[in-house]
């Protein structure tokens, strides 16, 4: 009994972690607050094919194409590139948002996105 017990609650942690991985696509936004203090609004629309990640970048300079996307688990990486410089983007995928590290010319910058509804 305790092994069917032990089973079944592996099977549901499995489940809950597929379940997250599909949830990052569709459409994400908020507020990234860049080195110099400057709040960038910027929404995400992502596209998931297994555990390649594409889809497009959106803030008020233009919209950019994700390129070079993973996802694995509830991490996932992907750069963008503005006026020829790449911004790679690093993240974790939880319930309710998604929290990021851009790479913004050699400083880290740390926000977090949420699901539009």
């Amino acid at each position: 009994m305790k092994k069917f017990f032990t089973t079944t609650a592996l099977l549901c942690c499995f489940m809950v972690c597929f379940a997250v991985m599909a949830d990052i696509a569709g459409k994400w936004s908020g507020t990234i607050v860049t080195p110099d203090g400057q709040d960038i609004p910027v929404s995400y629309n992502f596209k998931v094919d297994g555990e390649k990640l594409t889809g497009t970048a959106d803030s008020p300079q233009g919209s950019v194409s994700i390129d070079d996307g993973k996802i694995t688990g509830d991490q996932f990486s992907f750069k963008v590139s503005v006026s020829g410089n790449d911004y790679p983007h690093t993240g974790k995928v939880y319930a309710d948002s998604l929290a990021m590290d851009l790479d913004f010319g050699g400083q880290k910058v740390h926000f977090i996105v949420k699901k539009d509804k």
